[in-house]
């Protein structure tokens, strides 16, 4: 019987809810999961260690999960106050996006960051330069309010240490036994299909760079398995040139319509301590002929 995935409670671009089965089997065993850029937690919610560790750069979104993680009842009782029917209006979507942008009580930024979730355009999570949340309402008919997915959420979270820190910072923490997933914002697929504004933090192409720099040097130094995913382009072939690559095709939104809905190439980049071993040991018998 195929097991039932489990969708997040937020809406999120790039989200992996589709990719599951395809990360799951490159995923081995370990004692801890360590995710450096979260996101939404899909690939959290559907596999199964001991403990995880969970950092994503955004902070309203880590005190989001903490807050539920640790309130889990109130937090979903007030926050489900704000999906109404008279509240799925753009004049008041953007008084309370004004109010999401000058609070700095977390609680109250946790909840409206939710409201503004699954009432925003498509799931985006964008900030201007000065910090401040601005995506368009969505005009949805009735947006959903994610109450069971929540709990399970919450649930879930008693196995998870939540962190908000540069995605470096987060690759310290890993120890052989250790497992690791990537999703970084994507490589650009062309050159002006570079969004960066997330968490109003840019991801270069040097950052692209560095982070499989960071994946190899675990697995190199510390027997850590990494997995990374990203567009299948050139630049990233490049980069993750000591990784086992697989290469999927996933549909993607890359216009405003309907139509502009296209499969495009996506890597799985996997650091495997173990494959490793075995590409070393056959370049040393080739060695030795």
């Amino acid at each position: 019987m195929k097991k039932n995935k489990h969708r997040a409670f937020l809406k999120w671009a790039g989200g992996k809810y589709g990719l599951i089965e395809d990360i799951q089997r490159h995923l081995p065993e370990g004692d801890v999961l360590i995710e450096p850029f979260v996101g939404a937690g899909s690939v959290f919610l559907n596999t199964d260690y001991p403990h995880y560790v969970l950092n994503d750069i955004n902070p309203d979104l880590i005190a989001l999960y903490g807050i539920l993680k640790t309130q889990a009842d109130a937090y979903i009782a007030d926050a489900k106050t704000l999906f109404t029917a008279a509240n799925n209006d753009p004049d008041v979507y953007y008084s309370l996006r004004q109010e999401f942008n000058d609070s700095q009580d977390p609680y109250q930024r946790s909840l409206l960051f939710l409201y503004l979730n699954r009432h925003g355009y498509n799931g985006l999570c964008r900030y201007n330069l000065s910090g401040k949340f601005n995506v368009p309402f969505g005009r949805y008919k009735a947006p959903y309010f994610p109450q069971q997915e929540l709990y399970r959420f919450a649930e879930k979270a008693q196995r998870a240490t939540f962190t908000c820190e540069p995605y470096a910072n987060t690759f310290k923490k890993a120890q052989r036994d250790h497992v690791m997933y990537c999703d970084p914002p994507y490589a650009p697929i062309s050159k002006t299909a570079y969004f960066t504004q997330y968490a109003g933090n840019g991801f270069s192409l040097d950052d692209q760079a560095n982070l499989a720099d960071l994946a190899h040097k675990a697995m190199r130094e510390k027997g850590v398995c990494v997995l990374i995913s990203n567009h299948d382009t050139v630049d990233t072939r490049a980069y993750y040139r000591h990784a086992q690559l697989t290469t999927l095709q996933v549909k993607r939104t890359i216009s405003q319509k309907g139509k502009g809905r296209k499969k495009v190439g996506e890597l799985l980049a996997l650091y495997s301590p173990v494959a490793d071993m075995a590409t070393a040991d056959k370049e040393t018998a080739g060695m030795t002929l």
